[in-house]
């Protein structure tokens, strides 16, 4: 509450983004979680999460008052017209401070309580890695779950418990970890109980810097064997080709076809996080044009790639899903593992699983391959103060499943 310096303001108009001739008059409310606006001319309420807010703008000073301007991260834009400086000046300073807070604890998940009693499932034990791993018919004869991560001792960003193939020594996995970029070694995420290939996802080789590393290359050949029905083993790398040689002029890059027996190598071509963000940024503004020509509107979508970029996605994931099903096991990295890796492995086990498509196998699917395998939501997100941007990489993967 400290954070609102006026709560209510009346007589705002909310402008038309496309229209600026056409507003709407009423009274802007903010509340600890909420921007709301509320007008006699129109049926619903206009709710804004604060969480939601990606950009606050505070425009210049006009005759008619001062606009301040917002983007969410769902892709909604408003302007609101404020008469009084002063009054702009508060609502701008606390959405700033609201849609921002300092401390995790502070972010709505976490302040909200229901009027009623919520499912048990919803609440923070609901999901358990290795039931969800138990499910799946693993450990086995082929996979065996692992300790030597117990404390985050050789990856930090990976859950404590892991699974490895059955006939990998203790050595093999540490010598892989440290042949991989921030010790995110090849470890299982999804078995295929019907007929025994493996989804496997890790980071980088660190080939540029090391070259090769016997203990890797035997790792990934006991990934290999430990599927007694594939004559071969899929190295899918997400990223374009040119990006991964370019990574190994920084002591990283990608495996060499020569180390690495009875391996296919696949590049699907992904962009990084940072094309990304430049894509979504024009999508962004294609859908903010001012023109009710469609033509233009085509072209914005076209220029900004943004569909191209998510066939990419796509194509890679079903590329992956059609491998597993088929009965070949597949590696799966990018840079790190922890964004094209992620979308890549969890919309595949979406085509693949049905009980991923229902809410709690959705949720585990979120928690398994994204909160356990370390993907940087405080980063990609922006939820915290100067951390990150909401225009992410991870946004993909929640529209591609829309």
């Amino acid at each position: 509450m400290e954070h609102i310096a006026t709560p209510k303001v009346e007589n705002v108009q909310l402008m038309d983004n496309i229209n600026t001739r056409n507003s709407t008059v009423g009274t802007l409310y903010i509340t600890t979680t909420h921007l709301i606006f509320v007008s006699p001319e129109e049926k619903e309420e206009l709710w804004i999460l604060h969480m939601h807010l990606n950009v606050v703008e505070k425009l210049p000073l006009t005759t008619s008052g001062t606009p301040i301007r917002i983007q969410c991260s769902n892709f909604r834009t408003a302007t609101f017209l404020v008469h009084r400086d002063k009054d702009a000046q508060d609502i701008y300073t606390s959405l700033i401070h609201l849609s921002r807070p300092l401390q995790v604890e502070d972010l709505y998940c976490f302040q909200y309580r229901s009027k009623s009693d919520l499912p048990q499932h919803t609440g923070w034990t609901f999901f358990d890695l290795g039931a969800e791993f138990a499910r799946q018919g693993v450990p086995n004869t082929s996979w065996v779950t692992c300790s030597l991560n117990t404390e985050y001792r050789i990856c930090p960003t990976y859950p404590t418990q892991l699974l490895v193939p059955a006939m990998a020594t203790s050595s093999l996995v540490v010598g892989s970890a440290k042949f991989r970029s921030k010790g995110r070694l090849p470890a299982l995420t999804f078995y295929n109980s019907s007929n025994g290939a493996a989804l496997v996802r890790c980071s980088q080789p660190l080939s540029g810097l090391k070259g090769r590393s016997p203990e890797d290359e035997k790792f990934i050949g006991c990934i290999a064997d430990s599927n007694p029905g594939g004559s071969f083993l899929y190295i899918v790398d997400t990223r374009p080709k040119i990006n991964a040689m370019a990574n190994r002029a920084g002591g990283k890059g990608y495996e060499s076809e020569a180390f690495y027996p009875n391996t296919k190598f696949v590049f699907k071509g992904i962009e990084n996080i940072h094309v990304m963000r430049e894509s979504l940024g024009k999508l962004v503004e294609t859908c903010e044009l001012k023109t009710d020509t469609m033509e233009l509107f085509l072209q914005g979508i076209e220029q900004s790639q943004w569909l191209k970029h998510g066939k990419a996605v796509l194509e890679a994931s079903i590329f992956i899903a059609e491998a597993l099903v088929s009965g070949t096991s597949v590696v799966v990295h990018c840079s790190d593992g922890w964004d094209r890796t992620s979308q890549t492995c969890a919309l595949a086990q979406l085509l693949i699983d049905p009980f991923y498509r229902t809410i709690q196998g959705y949720q585990a699917l979120i928690e398994k391959d994204w909160l356990h395998f370390g993907h940087k939501f405080s980063d990609r997100c922006g939820f915290l103060a100067g951390r990150g941007n909401c225009l992410s990489e991870q946004n993909i993967l929640l529209d591609l499943c829309r």
